[in-house]
């Protein structure tokens, strides 16, 4: 909702207030995967250090970005599932850890299904794989549908 291109570029730019070492992809529009009935989105993936890798560090910086989400006018409960939202960050790998509990899941869990986060994500860490498996995330978006990915600018940071 609102100017997203803009959104996401500040968000990014608040996430490297928190992130050592933040790499940037490049900017993609989408279509909507499971609700078809509202705009196209604006993705991108960052990458960075935080903390240790440990599940209290990644729970803390995911009571960060829920801190930044509401910033930027973000309001979870009134939204419909996988519909609008102001700005929706996720935490799609915390380094080689795993996490399965209710509140977070690492990594994240769509991930494997969703080439716009997949091909972002490649873009900065290409040799990237999925934790305790080995098998790398660039044969499982090289198998993706195209799902209206369009490149809309090169690394954002």
């Amino acid at each position: 909702m609102g100017d997203s291109r803009r959104t996401v570029l500040d968000a990014v730019k608040t996430l490297g207030d928190h992130l050592r070492e933040l790499r940037c992809a490049s900017l993609y529009e989408t279509e909507p995967l499971h609700v078809t009935d509202q705009r196209r989105f604006i993705n991108t993936v960052v990458a960075g250090f935080y903390g240790e890798h440990r599940p209290e560090s990644a729970r803390e910086l995911l009571s960060i970005i829920h801190k930044i989400e509401g910033s930027f006018g973000r309001n979870r409960a009134a939204e419909r599932r996988w519909g609008e939202r102001t700005l929706d960050i996720d935490i799609l790998l915390f380094g080689s850890l795993m996490i399965n509990e209710k509140d977070i899941v690492i990594p994240h869990p769509r991930l494997i299904e969703r080439r716009f986060v997949l091909q972002p994500l490649l873009e900065i860490l290409p040799e990237a794989v999925i934790p305790g498996t080995g098998l790398p995330y660039q044969s499982i978006c090289d198998d993706l549908p195209d799902q209206g990915l369009k490149c809309l600018a090169a690394a954002v940071c």
